[in-house]
């Protein structure tokens, strides 16, 4: 089993990096927190014309995929230039249609999913939160309770986040599209695509903010020298980097048993992203700590950065709720000899 990315992977990672490096996506980000959506969809087109949406859809529906493994290269790179948007959920979305089974609401959908051409977003009200992230720049919500899903019909008013691009609305009314035990079996399948690929978003994020942190290490002196000189500030970022290195086989390994539909694929993305989400947390911890005052400025980009993590730790699951299912996963039954014995799960 390959976990690292062959040629053609990286070749996809490297033209991702260099596309979205030249789109000034500081800038992209301040206008979506700000309500200004124009310049995200600008970038969401550039996305969706070099493949990025269409690994998620299959080829009958217009797609190439899916394709796991790449939607984890892809994730990562906009996760290291914090692209905003409802990149995961349109994503999920496109997963959930696919299992659901309905052909009409498939060939509605997912041709624009791939195409870049429609954006969604997906609501679990049975999940960890009542609230559907950028409601008000998706094309379509959509929301599963239980055994039915609905095409809701409007958003509630904005909400608080601890990332201000990262804008949050409760679903309103709507259309029942389904209904039946093949919903909610879609939307378990949604949610782990969406675990997996937040966990990857969570590892470029982390690896952005390790880079410029690294960056300004080296170029900030105290008492004549640079402050990566001191050794309090070399070990902070040495365990920085090794808990990110830590994380990205789980990641990785998570995208290949997704892809071999492994039925302990779920037990593999919930470690993935606990693991890179924390990750990518100490990565902006330690990043606040080396900037000193500047970290704390919203006028520093790499507050975009900070927020960011601290948003994605808890998204498509808690640290909580991720641990529970890879414990939950680990017991087996282990049988005690003697008077009374009982069955005890290990």
């Amino acid at each position: 089993m390959r976990f690292l990315p062959d040629d053609e992977q990286q070749a996809f990672a490297r033209s991702l990096d260099g596309m979205l490096a030249v789109a000034g996506t500081p800038a992209v980000v301040r206008a979506w927190a700000a309500g200004d959506t124009a310049p995200g969809r600008g970038v969401w087109a550039k996305l969706a014309e070099a493949g990025v949406f269409a690994l998620a859809v299959p080829q009958r529906y217009d797609g190439v995929g899916p394709l796991p493994v790449e939607l984890v290269v892809a994730f990562t790179e906009m996760g290291r230039h914090a692209v905003p948007g409802p990149l995961v959920e349109t994503v999920a979305v496109a997963a959930f249609l696919d299992r659901l089974g309905d052909d009409t609401a498939a060939a509605a959908w997912l041709p624009g999913i791939a195409s870049g051409k429609t954006a969604a977003s997906l609501c679990l009200l049975s999940g960890d939160s009542p609230y559907a992230l950028d409601a008000h720049a998706a094309d379509a919500v959509f929301v599963v309770e239980g055994t039915a899903v609905r095409l809701a019909g409007a958003a509630g008013p904005v909400q608080s986040s601890a990332d201000p691009a990262r804008r949050l609305a409760r679903p309103l009314g709507g259309t029942v599209l389904a209904r039946g035990p093949e919903v909610a079996a879609a939307a378990v399948h949604a949610a782990d695509v969406a675990a997996l690929v937040t966990a990857a978003q969570a590892l470029g994020l982390g690896r952005a903010l390790l880079a410029r942190t690294v960056e300004y290490a080296r170029r900030r002196t105290q008492f004549g020298v640079a402050i990566g000189s001191f050794q309090a500030v070399k070990h902070r970022l040495a365990d920085t980097l090794i808990a990110l290195e830590f994380a990205q086989p789980l990641v990785q390994a998570a995208g290949v048993a997704l892809a071999a539909q492994d039925p302990a694929s779920g037990r593999d993305i919930a470690a993935a992203k606990v693991t890179a989400c924390e990750a990518a947390c100490a990565a902006a911890r330690t990043a606040l700590q080396v900037h000193g005052a500047l970290g704390y400025t919203d006028e520093l980009d790499l507050s975009l950065w900070i927020r960011k993590a601290r948003a994605l730790r808890s998204a498509w699951g808690t640290p909580a709720a991720c641990r529970t299912r890879v414990l939950a996963s680990r017991r087996r039954p282990c049988r005690r000899t003697g008077p009374g014995a009982k069955e005890a799960a290990w």
